[in-house]
């Protein structure tokens, strides 16, 4: 399997979800899906009543939603790396777009998991529900942190603008100096402040560490690029009205990337949703709030049956 550079410290800082997550089996996998060989991670047992698929965020890769897999032993995981992050390569031949990514996912669910239960984190919430409105099967999806509202729209514009022209930046430097300012420890930091909004010092030293570790685990810089455009180019207001399966969304008061007023709008567009909304937290619900995440996922599930 080829594993791509992380830059990660000698002493990772001790994760609050360590003892949680120890207890539940996990098995590491690989299957050739949408045209290229992706690695998964399955955790909890085989026969569950639940199995979920799980879609990351942008940069990031399956550790990041294992907060909330600890909170939720009785449910069978399956948690692929994007193409591109972690350990699965770019999809040869292909331009990251929307369309690419969905149509791995469509094939990694048909492949691993038919009829099993989605969940989208963040840009996995666009590329979840862009998959589910074009008809990859599932009984029920759920969207946390979901990207309700367009990027380059309104008084975020001019930051996404500046973060665009960063990751063009980064791809069109020669590689050493694109690598090293994409991969550099001061702007993943500055990113990862902005985004923390809990007071606890323990939690915001372990959440700079996850970032540290793999934030810059992406496979080279052109994907990257392709990837941010893509997060930037879409929002799940474009598949909402298309998918018929009940939807949860887990939403966070106050979450930068997209206003929690703009996710009270979103869910009135799907034919059959509800919202959750969590305080005291940002677009980090995964590292920070992953109970009341939990929470409100097992009562979603709790609704009827999703037998995958």
């Amino acid at each position: 399997m080829v594993r791509h550079a992380t830059y990660t410290r000698m002493v990772p800082v001790p994760s609050p979800y360590a003892a949680q997550l120890d207890r539940i089996p996990v098995a590491e996998r690989i299957v050739e899906a949408g045209g290229v060989r992706t690695a998964y991670w399955e955790y909890g047992a085989t026969d569950a009543t639940h199995t979920l698929v799980a879609v990351h965020g942008f940069r990031g890769d399956h550790h990041g939603l294992e907060p909330i897999v600890a909170q939720l032993p009785e449910v069978r995981w399956i948690m692929p790396d994007l193409p591109g992050f972690g350990a699965t390569p770019p999809i040869p031949g292909m331009t990251h777009d929307l369309e690419a990514y969905v149509a791995w996912l469509d094939a990694f669910v048909r492949a691993v998991a038919p009829g099993a239960i989605v969940l989208g984190h963040s840009f996995g919430s666009i590329v979840a529900s862009a998959a589910v409105a074009r008809g990859t099967p599932t009984p029920r999806l759920v969207l946390v942190n979901p990207i309700g509202a367009p990027a380059l729209a309104g008084p975020r514009g001019a930051m996404t603008r500046l973060a665009e022209f960063y990751y063009w930046l980064g791809a069109r430097l020669p590689k050493r100096i694109g690598t090293w300012l994409l991969r550099t420890r001061i702007v993943v930091r500055i990113m990862s402040i902005a985004m923390t909004k809990t007071r606890d010092a323990a939690l915001r030293r372990w959440i700079h560490d996850q970032h540290d570790r793999f934030f810059s685990g992406f496979s080279d810089r052109e994907t990257l690029r392709q990837a941010f455009v893509t997060s930037v180019s879409h929002d799940v207001r474009e598949s909402a009205e298309r998918i018929a399966q009940p939807t949860l969304l887990v939403a966070a008061v106050q979450d930068d990337i997209t206003p929690i007023r703009a996710e009270r709008e979103l869910v009135r567009l799907f034919p059959s949703a509800k919202l959750v909304e969590i305080d005291g937290v940002g677009h980090l619900i995964h590292y920070e709030k992953p109970r009341e995440a939990a929470d409100a996922i097992r009562g979603f599930l709790e609704e009827g049956p999703a037998r995958s």
